[in-house]
């Protein structure tokens, strides 16, 4: 299952902060479809991304009905990205077959 959005980078402050890109409603309607299929627990949802030159795996987080995608310093730094900037994601859900048990 492959999407392709545009978003803003958000902050989140803890005690250490984190940036995300929120996955669009369209979008995050159409992972929550096939999220049994995807997640290995607490609804997170392992995906395949690049932003700009760097591609990554990670897993979008739920939140609010929907989801963020985690930007580390490994895919920001190359880019120069922070808070407030707008990128375009490809990404791409891991989708896994059912578990037999």
């Amino acid at each position: 299952m492959e999407f392709v959005f545009s978003g803003r980078v958000i902050e989140w402050r803890g005690p250490a902060p984190y940036y995300f890109v929120r996955v669009p409603d369209e979008e995050s309607a159409d992972i929550r479809e096939v999220a049994a299929m995807a997640t290995y627990g607490w609804g997170v949802i392992p995906v395949e991304a690049r932003v700009g030159e760097v591609e990554f795996a990670t897993s979008l987080f739920p939140r609010d009905g929907g989801y963020l995608l985690p930007l580390k310093a490994a895919v920001r730094k190359p880019s120069g990205l922070t808070a407030g900037d707008d990128v375009t994601v490809e990404m791409t859900v891991r989708l896994h077959g059912p578990r037999s048990g």
